[in-house]
């Protein structure tokens, strides 16, 4: 069941290279935002792979780092399904996290379902749901 609301970020796209175009093509993706976790201002930076599927769905998996204004910390590691929607893409999967920080220590041990978009100009724009 899909719980509470747990964050949301905006940003920007920052680097794109193609990794592989054997059999349809695989691309790396990384990313830079800034939002709110749990309440807690951040700033996120992520990279992620993502390949095409022969169906025209793309599955992706990555990884990223949180960082609050104080310099606490929170890592993520995730995977998810996507498409492309007229020149964006958008992407739905899970995200589990790990840290030390005390206000973020929610996340430790939860599963969290995300919304990942971006549009035809890089802009991102993401949600963080907890999966109960």
């Amino acid at each position: 069941m899909l719980g509470e609301q747990l964050g949301e970020g905006r940003g920007k796209r920052t680097g794109r290279r193609v990794l592989s175009v054997d059999g349809g093509f695989k691309m790396e993706v990384s990313f830079e935002s800034k939002g709110k976790l749990l309440g807690v201002d951040n700033m996120e930076i992520g990279t992620y792979w993502s390949e095409s599927r022969p169906d025209g769905s793309m599955y992706g998996e990555g990884q990223g780092v949180v960082i609050t204004p104080e310099g606490e910390v929170a890592t993520w590691k995730g995977g998810g399904v996507g498409k492309f929607v007229g020149g964006a893409v958008s992407y739905r999967g899970a995200i589990y996290y790990t840290t030390a920080v005390q206000k973020l220590a929610r996340l430790n041990g939860a599963a969290t379902v995300f919304e990942f978009d971006v549009d035809a100009e890089g802009n991102t724009h993401s949600k963080l749901w907890e999966w109960k």
